[in-house]
């Protein structure tokens, strides 16, 4: 077989420091998927402004560049699992904000608990991807794309799924105490899996090499097509996805929260699946063909677009976004794949940080642009244009450095 799910479970037989990672994951994406269903819900249900839902959304990601300088530099004095163990503590630390924010009706809370976790992601990417390439060997890099997908499931099926069902059943302090003990349950599984981990590949310490500066003009042309994939998809998708609750606000404004939480499970579940339609010897020439990053992109644009005429019609809506989000991550899985592959072990941390920072800037300018067109002129509009513009200027970035 040559799917990526059956190279993920072949790494996983061979490999016990990999399931205990996988476990440890997929707790913590439980508390982020409920994190994420409170912050969206109560934003929703405190009828925020669309430009405000846009601009949470906003803070979601630009601390994430911070994060990831911060990642890269503890990467080459810290073990790659000693930082995850690290920022998974501070996100335990961080469910305070939410607490906060609910006791208190404050926005601020609840913006700052989205722009933590922005941080900590940041920081705990290039410390995961230095692990896949240490721990892993090259036939087994499609494992570690895949297990990307995993962590999505989990969140999916457990953290927005069951937020979706018990955000208007149960009070919000019963989610977060369970988000708080998928974090508890992450920290073991993570202290697990550092007592497991073996590198066979990696030299002794006396003789490991310092971490290489990556300067562009000395990249190959595939080394810089991987470090643009991601930062691609985030400038034509990070408009359309912070739009997605104001987007429910504009279609069916007598129940926002009870259509939107909808849409960002169906989001989710494409964001699932989609990695599962390449096969794991796909991977490298997908990244390397323009055309078919244009595809992918243009695909989820035009189900977006198609959201303001399906107002009558909600399944409908949600098997848009399905498919949106099915075409995305099939590219997300192609560019992680490209960065993990295309670059050493001396440079793995600082490729991933890169590409991680040019994908926070990415969203952050055209969501910027995106909320103030929001202001203005409507979500509808907005979707449109800012959306529409980034996928042009995509295509001219691609074209200019295809291989």
């Amino acid at each position: 077989m040559n799917s990526l799910l059956y190279a993920l479970i072949q790494a996983l037989r061979c490999h016990r420091w990999l399931r205990l990672l996988a476990c440890a994951f997929i707790f913590t994406s439980l508390g982020n998927g409920l994190t994420q269903v409170v912050v969206s819900g109560l934003l929703l249900a405190w009828s925020a402004s669309p430009a405000l839902l846009t601009l949470a959304f906003l803070f979601a990601t630009v601390p994430g560049f911070v994060g990831s300088l911060i990642g890269e530099k503890l990467c080459s004095s810290y073990s790659p699992i000693s930082l995850l163990i690290l920022t998974e503590g501070l996100g335990l630390l961080a469910l305070l904000f939410p607490l906060f924010g609910v006791g208190y009706h404050s926005i601020a809370a609840l913006l700052a608990v989205q722009s933590t976790e922005a941080l900590l992601s940041g920081m705990s990417w290039p410390a995961l991807t230095l692990l896949f390439k240490r721990g892993l060997s090259e036939a087994e890099l499609p494992a570690a794309t895949c297990l990307e997908t995993v962590i999505f499931a989990s969140q999916v099926l457990l953290g927005t799924g069951l937020g979706v069902v018990l955000f208007q059943k149960t009070s919000v302090f019963t989610l977060l105490a369970v988000d708080a003990a998928s974090f508890l349950g992450s920290l073991l599984m993570l202290w697990l899996a550092e007592r497991q981990f073996s590198a066979p590949s990696l030299p002794p310490p006396d003789e490991e090499k310092a971490p290489a500066a990556l300067r562009w003009r000395a990249l190959t042309s595939r080394q810089k097509r991987s470090l643009l994939i991601l930062p691609a998809l985030a400038a034509v998708g990070s408009p359309a996805m912070a739009l997605l609750p104001a987007l429910a606000q504009q279609i069916h404004p007598q129940n926002a929260a009870g259509l939107a939480l909808p849409l960002l499970f169906a989001r989710s579940m494409g964001q699932l699946c989609g990695p599962m339609l390449l096969k794991r010897d796909s991977l490298a020439h997908f990244a390397a063909h323009t055309p078919r990053i244009i595809v992918c992109l243009g695909i989820f644009l035009a189900a977006y677009g198609m959201l303001p005429f399906l107002s009558g019609w909600v399944a409908c809506a949600l098997g848009m976004i399905f498919i949106a989000h099915l075409a995305s991550n099939v590219l997300f899985a192609a560019g992680t794949f490209a960065v993990l592959s295309s670059f050493d072990d001396t440079q793995t941390a600082s490729a991933s940080g890169k590409a991680w920072r040019w994908q926070t800037l990415s969203a952050s300018l055209f969501t910027g642009i995106a909320a103030m067109v929001a202001t203005g002129f409507g979500s509808v509009q907005a979707l449109y244009t800012v959306s529409s513009v980034a996928l042009l200027i995509v295509a001219l970035i691609m074209c200019f450095y295809r291989e």
